[in-house]
């Protein structure tokens, strides 16, 4: 049964292999679009992660009630000193931040940075940035409002390429600026990259660029990670106090720890996968259909040989078998080449992603297209397992 449907696949070639490249191109579908949710998810988490158990952000929210409540109070410096100042043991460093974009330019050599932050040094250690060469500004630096900056190292390879950039003056925003350190590579989460970053004193920025008005976000270090409820209640209690809310159901500003940002962000990114393997899965289903169209214009073809068959003796049960044994044939030789084709098209980069391959979606993509293969090639098996003798050998 096996040769007969080999020998069968064999006499149309063409028409196998394209069958086969349907089937083929869904499953690696189905493994690469899975692959690159699962390594999106991944780079999500590592980067949350690597801020440290013990960080809190600090971001302004749309305040909830009615009258003055409906006016939110911007985060501003005051806050953050406040924060800094306040009888709060749990809270080890506060670090206010403003973020705006501006072009650096270093020689003849023009290059727009992801982001230019402007904060305090106390920022470095809480969103976990350490310096491979120079150093960090000081606080002096920012009591000064001295113009000197860390930059990432993306930023660093665009403006410096392999130059040492550290004492180098670069022109941002048309304000000049002495590099004193860049960073560690941190490697990149996507569609942002954290090493592109230009890091300044928060008073030399906003007098540069933002203005001394609000500040984004507000980034809070815990004293340890078991006492990050404890801060949160700390910084909950004394921001209430410096907006004047006296009810913690209208509050107009967030505090997100990384366990319930973490959590937010993967359940994000699990949506975002099974949309990715719903849209892949339609490949699967492409195709069946094509598996279906093949068979059926093979039994076609073949009524005569059918008919001969069957007058010769062979049961329905061979005849089932044999366009049963191609339909599956056809699915198990794609699905192979589709799992080799996923697995190899994960070792590279997608959208700056790097696909992490999900065994189970290996296992399930082949299960899968070979049942696909049963189910779609068993009406033109039974078909053509159903035809009479005579009918057949009339067929021209």
């Amino acid at each position: 049964m096996i040769r007969f449907a080999v020998g069968g696949l064999a006499a149309n070639k063409v028409r196998s292999a394209l069958t086969m490249l349907g089937v083929l191109i869904g499953v690696a579908s189905v493994i690469l679009l899975l692959a690159v949710g699962n390594g999106s998810s991944a780079a999500v988490k590592n980067s949350i992660t690597s801020l440290g158990t013990n960080s809190l952000t600090i971001s302004s929210s749309s305040a909830r009630g009615s009258g003055a409540a409906m006016v939110p109070k911007k985060l501003t410096v005051a806050d953050a000193k406040a924060l800094a100042a306040g009888n709060a043991p749990a809270i080890k460093s506060v670090a206010p931040v403003v973020t705006t974009t501006a072009a650096a330019l270093y020689g003849n050599i023009s290059y727009t940075p992801g982001s230019v932050i402007g904060t305090y040094p106390a920022y470095f250690e809480t969103a976990n940035q350490k310096v491979t060469k120079g150093d960090y500004f000081s606080n002096d630096d920012v009591l000064n409002s001295r113009k000197v900056a860390v930059i990432g190292s993306t930023t660093a390879t665009q403006l410096f390429d392999t130059e040492d950039p550290v004492g180098k003056k670069v022109v941002i925003g048309g304000t000049p600026f002495t590099v004193v350190g860049v960073l560690q590579t941190k490697g990149s989460t996507g569609f942002n990259d954290p090493d592109d970053v230009v890091i300044a004193p928060l008073p030399t920025v906003q007098n540069a660029f933002t203005g001394f008005g609000s500040v984004n976000q507000i980034l809070v270090q815990a004293s340890s990670a078991d006492t990050t409820a404890d801060a949160q209640s700390d910084i909950t209690r004394i921001l209430m106090g410096t907006h004047a809310l006296a009810d913690p159901t209208k509050l107009d500003f967030r505090v997100s720890n990384q366990a319930s940002l973490l959590t937010a962000r993967e359940s994000t990114t699990k949506t975002f996968t099974v949309l990715l393997g719903a849209v892949a899965a339609i490949s699967l289903l492409v195709g069946g259909i094509g598996i279906t169209n093949i068979m059926l214009v093979t039994v076609t073809e073949r009524t005569r040989e059918i008919g001969i068959r069957k007058a010769l003796g062979a049961p329905k049960g061979v005849i089932l078998g044999q366009f049963l044994t191609e339909s599956t044939l056809l699915s198990v030789i794609g699905a192979g080449l589709g799992v080799i084709a996923g697995i190899a098209g994960s070792h590279f980069s997608i959208v700056g992603i790097k696909p992490v391959v999900i065994p189970e979606s290996v296992l399930g993509a082949f299960a899968i297209a070979v049942a696909i293969g049963l189910f779609f090639g068993s009406y033109p098996a039974n078909r053509a397992a159903s035809l009479r003798p005579i009918d057949a050998l009339r067929h021209e």
